[in-house]
C-alpha cells in the first residue's frame, strides 16, 4: 500500500528501455499504415498521386510544428506523462481514420496523428538521457531503433494481409484500439529519483534556447537528420505503390517484401547498438564510431536509391535490402549523438528542434514524390532526387558536427557574463 502514497518503485532501466521502445514501435505502427492502404483507398476514394502525396506527407505537418514543444513539455511536466498523453491522442486519431469518408477528413486525422506522435522522440531521449549510464546508452538506442523500425515491419505485413480479408477501414480501427491500450504501462513509469547524468554539465545547470540554438552540432546534426530522413520517408510512404503499380507486385507479394526489408532495418539497428555498447565499453571514444556509421549510411544510401529503380527485380530487391541495413547500423546515431552531446538538462528540447528539422523531409518527400511520379508517370526522377541529397547528410554529420563528446552548459554560460563584464569595463576605460 505504501507505493501507492509515492513509494512505488522505480521503473528499472531494462524495463524503461523495453517500455519506451515499445511505445515507438506502435507510433510507425500507426504513422506507416496510410502508405501500407493506399494502393486500396486511392482507388475507392478517387485520390490522385498529388493527393495521396499530400496526405502522406499531412502526418509531418503536425508533427514538425509539435516536436519543440513537445521537448519542452518532457522536460518540465515530465516525459513520461507527455508519451503517454501521446499515445492517446495518436490512438485516437488511427481509429477514426477507419470511419473516414474522404481527402479533407483524412487531411485532419493525419494532422492529429502528427500532434500525438511529436511526443515519441523527445521523450524518448529525455528519459534515456536522464535514466541511463552512458555506457548504456548505445545499446539502448539500438534497442530503441530496432523497435521503431520494426514496426513499419509489423504494420506493413500484418496490415498488408488483413486489408484484402477485412478492408482497410477494419485495420485502422484495430490498430487504433490496440494502441489505446498501451497507454497504461506507460503511464505507470516512475523515473530514478536521481539524474544520472550523461554529460559533464552538472544536475542544476540547464541551458537556455539561445545556448542550444547556438550549437553548431545542432545544425550538424539537423542537416543529417533531414537527409536520411528524406530517403527513409521516401521509401516509408510510397514503397508499397512503387512495387504493385510499377514492379507488378500483388498486396500480399507486396507485404512480404517490403515487411522483411524494414524487418532487416530493425536487426540491424539491433546489431549496430549491440556494437555500440561493446566499444564504449571497452573505453574508445564514441565519436570515430558515430561518424563512421552516418557516413556509411549516406554513401550507402546514394547507391541503393539508384539501384533499386534501374535494375531488374532481383537487383532491385537486393539494394532496398542494402538500403535497410545501412540505415538501421545508422539509426542509434541520430538520438544517441544528442544525448551524449546535450546531456539530460538540454535533451528534450535539443531533439525536439533536431527533430523538427529532420522531418522536414516528411514534409517534402511524399508530395514531391507525387508530383514527380503525376509528371513523368515513373519512379526513376524521384528515386535520383533521393539519392542525390544523402549528399547534405555526408556534410552535416561528417564536417558540421563537431567532436561527439558531452558539452559543458556550465562553462559556456560562465563564459557569456564575462565577455559582457569585459566589454563594459572597456567602453567605461574609454569613456
Amino acid at each position: 500500500m505504501a507505493a501507492d502514497n509515492g513509494l512505488r518503485k522505480s521503473t528499472s532501466p531494462t524495463q524503461l528501455v523495453l517500455l519506451v521502445s515499445a511505445a515507438l514501435l506502435i507510433n510507425y505502427v500507426d504513422r506507416g499504415n496510410l502508405a501500407t492502404a493506399a494502393p486500396l483507398l486511392q482507388g475507392e476514394l478517387g485520390l490522385s498521386a498529388t493527393q495521396l502525396g499530400v496526405l502522406l506527407s499531412a502526418f509531418y505537418y503536425s508533427y514538425v510544428v509539435a516536436m519543440v514543444p513537445a521537448g519542452w513539455l518532457a522536460e518540465r511536466y515530465g516525459a513520461h506523462r507527455m508519451l503517454a498523453a501521446g499515445i492517446v491522442i495518436w490512438s485516437l486519431a488511427t481509429l477514426l481514420t477507419g470511419v473516414a469518408v474522404g481527402f479533407w477528413s483524412l487531411l485532419l486525422l493525419r494532422l492529429l496523428l502528427g500532434i500525438g506522435e511529436s511526443a515519441g522522440f523527445p521523450c524518448a531521449s529525455h528519459l534515456f538521457a536522464s535514466q541511463l549510464r552512458p555506457a548504456q546508452i548505445g545499446m539502448a538506442n539500438g534497442v530503441l531503433g530496432f523497435a521503431y523500425l520494426v514496426g513499419p515491419a509489423i504494420g506493413t505485413l500484418l496490415g498488408g494481409l488483413l486489408m484484402p480479408i477485412v478492408g482497410w477501414r477494419s485495420v485502422f480501427v484495430i490498430f487504433g484500439v490496440v494502441s489505446l491500450i498501451f497507454v497504461w504501462p506507460i503511464a505507470r513509469i516512475r523515473p530514478q529519483p536521481r539524474v544520472q547524468t550523461t554529460s559533464a554539465t552538472p544536475a542544476t545547470e540547464a541551458p537556455s534556447y539561445k545556448q542550444i540554438l547556438r550549437q553548431r552540432g545542432l545544425w550538424g546534426a539537423s542537416l543529417g537528420h533531414f537527409s536520411g530522413n528524406y530517403n527513409f520517408y521516401f521509401i516509408l510512404s510510397w514503397l508499397p505503390v512503387y512495387l504493385v503499380k510499377e514492379r507488378d507486385f500483388s498486396m500480399e507479394a507486396m507485404a512480404v517484401v517490403a515487411g522483411s526489408a524494414y524487418l532487416i532495418n530493425a536487426l540491424s539497428s539491433l546489431a549496430a547498438g549491440s556494437f555500440i555498447a561493446s566499444w564504449t565499453r571497452a573505453g574508445r571514444s564514441p565519436n570515430v564510431l558515430y561518424k563512421s556509421l552516418m557516413a556509411l549510411n549516406h554513401v550507402g544510401s546514394m547507391a541503393c536509391m539508384i539501384g533499386m529503380v534501374l535494375l531488374p527485380i532481383e537487383g532491385c530487391i537486393a539494394s532496398l535490402w542494402i538500403f535497410q541495413v545501412v540505415v538501421g547500423l545508422a539509426s542509434p546515431g541520430y538520438y544517441a549523438i544528442p544525448q551524449i552531446m546535450a546531456g539530460p538538462n538540454a535533451t528534450g528540447r535539443w531533439v525536439g528542434i533536431q527533430n523538427a528539422c529532420g522531418n522536414v523531409a516528411g514534409i517534402v518527400a511524399p508530395v514531391i514524390t507525387g508530383v514527380l511520379l503525376d509528371a513523368t508517370g515513373r519512379f526513376a526522377s524521384a528515386f535520383v532526387l533521393a539519392g542525390a541529397l544523402n549528399a547534405l547528410g555526408l556534410i552535416g554529420w561528417v564536417w558540421m558536427l563537431p567532436r561527439v563528446e558531452p558539452l559543458d552548459w556550465s562553462q559556456r554560460r560562465a563564459t557569456e557574463p564575462a565577455v559582457t563584464c569585459d566589454l563594459a569595463r572597456e567602453s567605461a576605460g574609454k569613456a
